[in-house]
């Protein structure tokens, strides 16, 4: 395992880490789950991201219990808060400050820690000024409840006024977790500059496209049984790229990864690591063998050439659009 600076911090995080969004609590059964974050810890990652209203909070506990009695100085735990949890109050939801602070301390006694690493706004919310949701941020960092503060799928402009406000608050803001992929690039024109500008790097989350960067949705073809497609969270994010006209694309990349001596699924995760800016790419897992494979993706270096090639092959299908940066 390789390691990179979050931001303009003194953090170092595992440039492979591990996310617990569709499977702990939901899909998986907790001693697999069990059995998956055992795996990454094998694998050498440390960092360990959830939220809150993963499986509706029973996410962060199963990760909590899963990392019960590790050393939790050699872990970084990041959580999220933005998203409804708890019985649906009007105050169980978004960013203001009443829900951000019982928020916190539900987060922590889930994970059985006195702290998290990183504290994540989930989205944006437009509904409460910017001031309160940093304000209550900053006071978190002061209590020593949160180490780092970062954001989740906020376009440029919300980042650049983040970060002015942390910068008049004192608090460290490091990071922002966009979607980003060889097929979805929305961020690569607008959030990855102004992150650059503001001291911020990216955690990605889905640099497998949802599993479609495997290659095994195949155009014309149902989809496999018990694969993301068809799970009731996840599939809404993948009908995306169920197009025929994606799916040629993806099975014509296995001779570019067979070139790196890499699996699809490697290659696409080491691709997204080839963009400076990103400090690391959150992998899930349903099964250990998936966290051993795609793993190995770490400290991979794609040179030029193999990454024109990509380019020329997925011409057409990939998303660049910054307006698409938050997701539906």
């Amino acid at each position: 395992m390789e390691f990179r600076r979050l931001g303009r911090s003194g953090l170092n995080i595992s440039e492979i880490s591990y996310g617990n969004w569709l499977t702990h609590g939901s899909q998986v059964e907790e001693d697999q789950a069990t059995a998956c974050v055992r795996a990454a810890l094998d694998a050498g990652i440390t960092t360990f991201d959830t939220a809150d209203v993963y499986a509706n909070t029973k996410a962060e506990s199963v990760l909590g219990r899963a990392l019960a009695g590790r050393r939790r100085e050699s872990l970084e735990i990041f959580t999220k808060v933005f998203w409804p949890t708890g019985p649906g109050g009007p105050n169980d939801k978004g960013l203001g400050r009443k829900h951000i602070m019982e928020s916190i301390n539900g987060s922590l006694k889930r994970l059985q820690t006195d702290y998290v690493d990183l504290y994540q706004a989930h989205r944006y919310d437009k509904s409460v000024p910017l001031e309160e949701t940093m304000l209550a941020f900053a006071d978190l960092v002061r209590q020593g409840k949160v180490l780092y503060i970062g954001v989740s799928e906020w376009n440029a402009d919300q980042i650049a006024r983040g970060a002015a406000l942390a910068r008049e608050l004192n608090v460290p803001f490091i990071s922002n977790q966009p979607q980003y992929s060889m097929l979805w690039r929305v961020i690569e024109s607008q959030v990855v500059p102004t992150s650059e500008r503001e001291g911020i790097s990216q955690i990605v989350w889905s640099p497998i496209a949802q599993g479609v960067l495997t290659g095994k949705y195949l155009p014309g073809q149902p989809v496999p049984e018990g694969s993301r497609a068809t799970d009731e969270n996840g599939a809404k994010f993948i009908q995306r790229f169920l197009r025929d006209e994606v799916l040629t694309k993806v099975q014509q990349l296995k001779p570019l990864a067979e070139e790196a001596g890499l699996s699809l699924a490697q290659l696409a995760v080491a691709w997204t690591l080839q963009n400076p800016n990103v400090a690391s790419a959150i992998i899930g897992a349903s099964r250990p063998e998936q966290v051993h494979e795609n793993v190995k993706a770490a400290g991979v270096k794609l040179d030029a050439e193999l990454m024109k090639k990509i380019d020329d092959v997925l011409e057409g299908v990939v998303e660049t659009d910054p307006r698409f940066t938050v997701t539906p």
